[in-house]
């Protein structure tokens, strides 16, 4: 754990920690197939990061419902700051839209942890597995270690601003690059952080250029 929150305060950006962040869920978390960072901005949901291609599926499915554990536990601030699905297979009062839509996607377990911040924004750091039964009790150190360090990158309002901008040009990037070349979202994203690494220039910036040079007149 000391490891990983050096790796984590190394990160050149908010966003790189963010991504190193559900990567790290990923690789360290027994059982979990996939990792996002949800904020719910002005009532709106908002992924911040993600690792595996059913977060973002997950998360446009509870926008749309306007229900789901994430997206309530996001605007929720009361005492509760954790929620567990054992098993997406069993019924789930309340999310029943949600619990069916989600099988379909392939979960099977579910689980999360609040993120608290200074502003009226709030986040959540999400988990999800392929089976059923997948979280225990046992992930949950691991889980209030990663979402305090989410937490504290969140910690300004600015920067979730900022933040939104970048996430608009690298969605429309991934967008351009799954398009032309038949890419999933996972390998896309990949690509762009290949590029920026290769020719050492932020990752928010190499979207752009896609973006730009796409919608450029030919």
């Amino acid at each position: 754990m000391a490891l990983l929150a050096r790796e984590l305060l190394a990160q050149d950006s908010v966003q790189a920690t963010l991504d190193e962040i559900a990567a790290s869920a990923v690789k360290l978390i027994d059982g979990c197939d996939a990792a996002g960072i949800l904020a719910v901005r002005k009532g709106r949901a908002l992924t911040l990061a993600a690792c595996g291609d059913m977060v973002q599926e997950c998360d446009r499915l509870q926008a749309e419902l306007g229900e789901g554990p994430c997206f309530d536990l996001a605007h929720r601030k009361g005492s509760e700051r954790l929620y567990r699905i054992a098993d997406m297979t069993q019924p789930q009062p309340a999310w029943e839209r949600f619990a069916a839509r989600a099988r379909d996607l392939g979960m099977g377990s579910m689980t999360g942890v609040l993120l608290y911040t200074d502003n009226e924004d709030f986040g959540a750091l999400n988990l999800y597995a392929r089976r059923p039964g997948a979280f225990s009790k046992d992930i949950e150190t691991a889980g209030w270690l990663l979402a305090s360090h989410a937490a504290v990158a969140l910690a300004s309002a600015r920067t979730i601003d900022q933040l939104e901008h970048a996430l608009e040009a690298r969605h429309a990037a991934m967008g351009i690059l799954m398009e032309r070349h038949q890419l999933s979202e996972d390998d896309a994203l990949s690509v762009l952080r290949r590029i920026s690494q290769h020719h050492n220039i932020k990752l928010r910036d190499v979207a752009q250029r896609v973006r730009t040079e796409h919608t450029a007149p030919s």
